[in-house]
């Protein structure tokens, strides 16, 4: 099935770059570049998956990033124009998936549309640790946490917990390594598909997240813990 692409970007230079390439790998691309469009075209139809730049008339790119995520969880990659954190961290805590800086190659940009939306495809891993208990019906349980795949669902204690497709598929892959050490770099490749280079703060903000959904106090994990200069480790209590 073709993939159908939302690109919402005012610089037509860029944009004619993006679209030709995305072309060229069999997807299809409406291109608007203004805010209010976007939405409109948003309700209307469907799409796999919606590139945004931040800066943007109008309406900004993190505002229409919020109003999506009110009703759907398509992946989003948001573009910015600028390297800053600020932005970037913004863009991921209302529920951003990926970003690029421009410039960027285009390549660059490629590789991430085909990461995100294999991971909008999540099938979960099977290299899992043998200290996990996998009930009958597939669920992967870890303590207090229950892990529902096929429902994309998540408990702890029972209760379901709210997670946005990336933190559901970080903590499903640290479930399946519960008690072991996982780096950064391997979060990274099986989660976001790629190897990613450069200094982010893309992980740090999902894992907080799922820790202010796992922990008693998040600002003193105890289940979820950090092994400096390595990586993270969910506790199998």
């Amino acid at each position: 099935m073709v993939k159908k692409i939302l690109l919402v970007e005012d610089e037509k230079s860029i944009a004619e770059g993006i679209i030709y390439n995305l072309k060229n790998e069999g997807m299809r691309v409406t291109h608007v570049d203004e805010g209010p469009i976007a939405l409109d075209l948003f309700e209307e139809e469907h799409f796999d998956l919606v590139i945004l730049d931040i800066m943007l008339p109008e309406i900004s790119g993190l505002d229409i990033c919020r109003s999506i995520r009110k009703t759907s969880n398509v992946p989003i990659i948001m573009v910015t124009a600028r390297d800053d954190e600020v932005d970037k961290i913004t863009g991921l805590e209302i529920g951003a998936d990926d970003y690029i800086t421009k410039p960027f190659s285009v390549k660059e940009l490629i590789s991430r549309v085909k990461a995100v939306m294999r991971r909008s495809q999540f099938s979960p891993p099977t290299n899992g640790s043998q200290k996990i208990n996998f009930a009958d019906n597939g669920k992967i349980i870890v303590g207090d946490i229950e892990m529902s795949p096929l429902r994309y669902e998540a408990k702890v204690k029972g209760e379901l917990i709210d997670l946005r497709p990336r933190e559901f598929e970080l903590l499903y892959f640290l479930c399946d390594n519960a008690g072991n050490l996982v780096s950064r770099e391997e979060l990274f490749d099986q989660v976001w598909g790629y190897s990613f280079v450069g200094n982010s703060k893309t992980l740090d903000v999902h894992i907080q997240r799922i820790r202010e959904r796992i922990e008693e106090n998040p600002k003193k994990p105890k289940r979820l813990i950090t092994i400096r200069g390595m990586g993270y480790k969910l506790i199998d209590e």
